[in-house]
């Protein structure tokens, strides 16, 4: 029980995903079921004024350039970089 309660989000993450891939449909309906409530009132973010907010914050300092933001270059090798940090 240990391990578990030391795993990061990320690594809770693929295990749930890499379980959703393969889970039968009837476990697949029992996961939403559970969590239905919860995806619903995420699927609203615009409705979330803290989270639109920041989206504000963020777009501004972009336009600004007080935030230079990434290149779709740099987006990819930090993608690369990770995953290689992933396997390696």
């Amino acid at each position: 029980m240990i391990k578990k309660l030391s795993m990061t989000t990320l690594a809770i993450r693929t295990k749930l995903f890499d379980y959703i891939r393969s889970a039968n449909d009837k476990k697949v309906k029992a996961i939403f079921t559970i969590l239905e409530n919860e995806i619903a009132e995420t699927a609203n973010w615009w409705e979330d004024k803290t989270l639109v907010a920041d989206f504000d914050k963020r777009f501004s300092d972009w336009e600004s350039g007080k935030d230079k933001g990434f290149s779709i270059k740099e987006l990819k090798n930090e993608i690369v970089k990770h995953k290689a940090s992933k396997n390696g």
